[in-house]
């Protein structure tokens, strides 16, 4: 009996505290349950999502990350013959293909990640003042990752709380949908993150936030709230161009403010750069820095897609770490709208050789050691056909002219440099960008408010942005009636072309079939169709999503 009562009281003790016994509570690893708990916890999930963002556009693979730049008006492929940069465009497109899937699930990869973060953070172990920092950052995130999505693909499934379970009945919002979820959580993001003094090099602040709102209010058609938006960053007393010679090398001749922006270690505000509102940070040497010193892996392989390939008299030491383009391979030709047209076609136009970013030190045209211009080979001489073919190539792979941004020249890191008689011979190792890298900057706040005042009837008030750019550059002043938005695309090839994320601006302004058309013989051979303005839903999506259509992008099978 007495048995008896100890078994019926261990089991109404085992049934009063079922669920509670069941409750798995680790202590001595890593698990969903305890890896969001205080400040530090939630820090390291952020910090992820800078990554993400950085694994996205600049150091994910040899590839992706120049599929915002490749299939633009700005280059085209010297090396012809596959999908990866863009060639063979119905291929490259496909909806199985990995242009479209890859950036798809990194997107919503980022998406993922900042839900856990925001529906956890309220119930953590945080003072307000740390979940105010967490939550605005991983919204800015959220925002960030949508509006990129919203630009790519059109209207996309919303999903803003964590998915803790398996889902396939995802459907698709409309574009309006996502972009008015992209504004949300930029204002909040805008209200929240600290100022550009209060955050440190690399970290997102609140006018990097009201510049994507500017971008989502004009896609909305809402132009006075964009133009207010871009206003907060521009009338910021702690931003401006940078207007005089400054940072690591400003001693050095030849060179200007705007080659002074590009060299190493001048692209942050601790180096006195007030033009920069987000910057891409790397580190050599350092674990997660993006950056060896002895190989390019992992770097952002700016120059080996975007230099070009020299491999003849007077080159036979290449490559070389100076004005000959280090270690390119020629995949990215400038294509002759970009190097050419939008400075005015030659040296007969005055902006030509008056506008200080077609500098040769800026945009090389003449190859030699010390970037002379009374020496060397005019890279423009050498086959300025202007129509591809595929007999034909308009530039050789090996010479043609670039935008000295995209290298470092004569600041490679020693680790590449050959041993021998050679100053600054690199190895076949080289090829990256030992530089960090702008996201953004005020000069393209200034073309962003232009654009909004155009679309608000405003042109005298568009040209007035646009001249604050081109007078730093000592190039021409710009008239009202000259303001559409062809010429404030073709002013931001000048500021910021290669370092913009180009497809973005095409596919947003709805402009990237008609100016590839125009400007890029080489992809209209290649297939150039105006559905491309949108991306393809990946077919995996598609097919998994069993619970509800998902609908493909129009034009795509």
């Amino acid at each position: 009996m007495k048995k008896t009562i100890i078994f019926l009281v261990l089991v109404s003790l085992f049934w009063s505290c079922e669920e509670e016994f069941l409750d798995e509570k680790p202590e001595d690893f890593l698990s969903s349950a305890n890896a969001y708990t205080n400040y530090a916890d939630f820090t390291a999930s952020v910090n992820n999502l800078y990554f993400l963002v950085r694994r996205q556009f600049y150091d994910r693979d040899e590839n992706r990350p120049f599929d915002f730049i490749y299939g633009t008006d700005l280059v085209y492929d010297g090396e012809p013959g596959g999908s990866q940069r863009h060639g063979n465009m119905e291929q490259a497109y496909r909806p199985d293909g990995d242009i479209a899937t890859t950036h798809w699930n990194l997107l919503y990869k980022t998406i993922a990640e900042a839900n856990t973060v925001i529906g956890r953070a309220p119930a953590s172990d945080m003072s307000e003042a740390e979940a105010k920092d967490i939550i605005s950052q991983a919204r800015f995130f959220r925002g960030f990752a949508y509006r990129v999505l919203v630009t790519l693909y059109g209207g996309v499934p919303l999903v803003t709380d964590e998915v803790t379970a398996p889902k396939i009945d995802f459907v698709r919002a409309s574009k309006e949908e996502v972009l008015n979820q992209v504004v949300e959580d930029l204002i909040f993001a805008s209200q929240n993150l600290p100022t550009i003094t209060e955050a440190t090099d690399g970290r997102v602040n609140n006018l990097v936030a009201y510049h994507y709102l500017t971008e989502a209010y004009l896609a909305l058609g809402k132009n006075t709230e964009a133009i207010t938006a871009a206003s907060m960053v521009i009338d910021n007393p702690n931003t401006d161009l940078m207007r005089t010679r400054f940072g690591s090398r400003s001693t050095e001749t030849p060179g200007d403010v705007f080659w002074d922006l590009y060299r190493k270690n001048n692209q942050n505000r601790t180096s006195g750069n007030k033009e920069s509102l987000w910057v891409i940070q790397f580190e050599l040497d350092v674990q997660g820095g993006g950056l060896q010193s002895g190989n390019r892996g992992g770097s952002y392989a700016f120059e080996r897609h975007f230099a070009p390939l020299l491999r003849f008299r007077p080159f036979n030491s290449w490559p070389v770490g100076d004005y000959t383009g280090g270690r390119g391979i020629g995949w990215g030709i400038t294509t002759e709208f970009y190097s050419n047209q939008i400075w005015g076609g030659d040296a007969s136009n005055p902006d030509f050789t008056n506008d200080i970013r077609n500098a040769n030190h800026n945009f090389v045209r003449v190859y030699n050691r010390d970037n002379s211009s009374a020496l060397g080979i005019l890279a423009n001489d050498i086959g300025r056909d202007t129509i591809w073919s595929t007999e034909t190539q308009p530039r050789r792979r090996e010479f043609y002219a670039y935008p000295s941004k995209i290298t470092t020249p004569y600041n490679h890191p020693d680790g590449l440099l050959r041993p021998g008689s050679v100053p600054f011979a690199l190895t076949s190792s080289a090829g990256g960008t030992y530089t960090d890298q702008y996201m953004l900057r005020l000069a393209e706040t200034y073309l962003l408010r232009a654009e909004a005042y155009l679309a608000n009837s405003q042109p005298a008030l568009a040209a007035a942005d646009v001249n604050v750019v081109r007078s730093r550059a000592n190039a021409s002043l710009a008239t009202a009636s000259q303001m559409n938005i062809d010429y404030i695309l073709d002013e931001r090839a000048r500021e910021l072309g290669l370092e913009e994320k180009r497809r973005l601006t095409l596919m947003r302004t709805g402009q990237l079939y008609d100016r590839v058309i125009e400007n890029n013989p080489f992809y209209v051979q290649q297939g150039m169709q105006e559905h491309f303005n949108l991306w393809p839903i990946p077919a995996d999506e598609i097919e998994g999503n069993r619970g509800a259509e998902l609908q493909q992008n129009p034009g795509y099978n």
